[in-house]
């Protein structure tokens, strides 16, 4: 059973209460210098002149206006609500949505709601979002334990491309429940964000048995004579992965853990041989419990009526299985630089800082959220969404790293770390961080495009491993700072 890289998108941020609404800025004198038409004795429209459609629709939008940065993020909700230049210079005489979200923008007064409080609650808020995050990456780690219980089990004569036997039909399931389910927990995302918890259930549980079987079959499709046993265990893992994304999506991570808990087993196993029947018992009893605890996590999916409503389409999942297919084949590529054992540290690495980096994706959406209360130009949130990206990324760097240095001696030989691996992986590293970022603000289509171009560089030449990951760390990282210091794109 193989660790999913699966992420689950930051949730969306709360209504921050809106403030008292100040008096709009005075009227201006009209232009031969007259005192502006005086208001009627009612409080309605002055006296002698018709109401201004301007005045209207400034009312009408004045709170997310007066919380607006730049004109161009009113451009983007007068375009959003349907407003064509033709309209809006039949009603408002205007010539163009910039120029009308220009003259809102100067309209209305600038105000921001107060910054979330930092008093007492807040870190203790903070440490208990971390604390969840480190659970996960424990989550997504533990399942490792299985492949030390199984190894003796699976050994034979050696594989395909110079790997232990079984590898290929192992990979091969794991990629193939790697891409499902990140399409599937998209789709129950959705659902979820519209509130609807039943249809969310009762997409996951159509599609995580077919993704068991999807996986399966892959596994089965690449094993050759005497790779029994592989698509065996292959078959375990497809169903781990399927009962793991059923309950990380509905957040039930502690029954996750739990069901993990006969895999710490597997931890005599490093230093002692242990009996074949104990062997596969292990992970067996840990495969049941998770496979029931998801079970009983899609009982209201069972309800009548559950998902009885359009879902979301397809072609809006899809990006994010193309993005799971190549962030997967990267981790593999990394994990599979020189030999299976000399990539165990490397790919314990990586599935350990996947909690880490999920708080801080987190992270980084609140402090823009928080300087996009707080400061009142695009410039100034321009730079200051620049310095906490990258201080996010180097964070989850140095974290990356030093669980590389710890995880090293698992590796044979020498336990020093190779310094051309740790290269490869910081850079693997840095791409993983930065497509899931995007993939949060839902830019996905491009991340997934640089990965798996990445991904097939490296297929086609495993040398290029270096190249590839440094040429794709790039490119998310351009990609990240064009889309996600723009103001428009950290709207609640």
């Amino acid at each position: 059973m193989s660790g999913s890289l699966w992420l689950k998108p930051p949730a969306a941020t709360p209504p921050l209460p809106a403030p008292p609404r100040p008096r709009r800025r005075p009227t201006a004198p009209a232009p031969d210098g007259t005192a502006p038409d005086t208001p009627s004795p009612d409080g309605g429209s002055p006296v002698g002149t018709a109401p201004d459609p301007l005045d209207e629709l400034a009312d009408r939008l004045d709170d997310f206006v007066a919380a607006a940065v730049h004109p161009d993020e009113v451009a983007a909700l007068l375009e959003s609500d349907g407003m064509t230049d033709d309209h809006i210079r039949l009603s408002y005489g205007r010539n163009d949505s910039f120029a009308l979200a220009e003259d809102l923008y100067a309209r209305v007064e600038r105000r921001h709601p107060a910054p979330a409080p930092t008093g007492p609650a807040a870190p203790a808020a903070s440490a208990e979002g971390l604390a969840a995050c480190l659970l996960r990456g424990l989550l997504f780690a533990l399942p490792g334990l299985a492949h030390v219980l199984a190894g003796p089990l699976l050994a034979g004569q050696p594989g395909r491309y110079g790997l232990p036997a079984g590898t290929v039909p192992l990979l091969a399931g794991a990629v193939t429940g790697w891409t499902w389910n990140q399409v599937l927990s998209h789709r129950a995302h959705t659902w979820l964000g519209l509130g609807d918890r039943p249809a969310a259930a009762r997409a996951l549980l159509t599609g995580a048995p077919a993704g068991a079987l999807a996986g399966t079959a892959a596994a089965l499709a690449a094993a050759t004579g005497g790779e029994g046993p592989a698509v065996v265990f292959a078959a375990g893992q497809a169903l781990y992965l399927a009962a793991a994304t059923v309950l990380l999506v509905l957040g039930r991570e502690r029954a996750l853990l739990t069901a993990l808990l006969p895999l710490l087993g597997a931890l005599p196993a490093l230093r002692w041989d242990l009996p074949d029947p104990l062997r596969a018992a292990l992970p067996a009893l840990s495969l049941a419990a998770a496979v029931l605890a998801a079970a009983r996590a899609l009982r209201p999916g069972t309800a009548r009526g559950a998902a009885g409503r359009g879902g979301p389409p397809l072609a809006d999942s899809v990006p994010y299985g193309l993005f799971g297919l190549g962030s997967g084949l990267l981790v593999l590529h990394t994990g599979l630089g020189t030999t299976l054992a000399a990539g165990a540290g490397t790919v314990v690495a990586l599935t350990l800082s996947m909690g880490p980096a999920e708080w801080l994706l987190h992270r980084f959406r609140r402090g823009s959220l928080t300087r996009l209360r707080t400061l009142t130009t695009a410039r100034a949130f321009r730079r200051a969404a620049t310095g906490t990206l990258v201080l996010c990324l180097g964070a989850y760097l140095t974290v990356l790293l030093l669980l590389a240095l710890a995880a090293a001696p698992l590796g044979p030989g020498d336990p020093r770390p190779d310094p051309a691996r740790l290269l490869t992986l910081l850079l693997v590293g840095t791409v993983l961080w930065l497509g899931l970022l995007l993939q949060s603000f839902g830019a996905v289509l491009g991340a997934a495009a640089v990965c798996l171009l990445a991904a097939a560089a490296q297929t086609l030449d495993p040398a290029a491993g270096a190249l590839a990951a440094g040429g794709a760390a790039a490119a998310l990282a351009v990609l990240s700072r064009v889309l996600l210091v723009r103001p428009t794109a950290h709207r609640p």
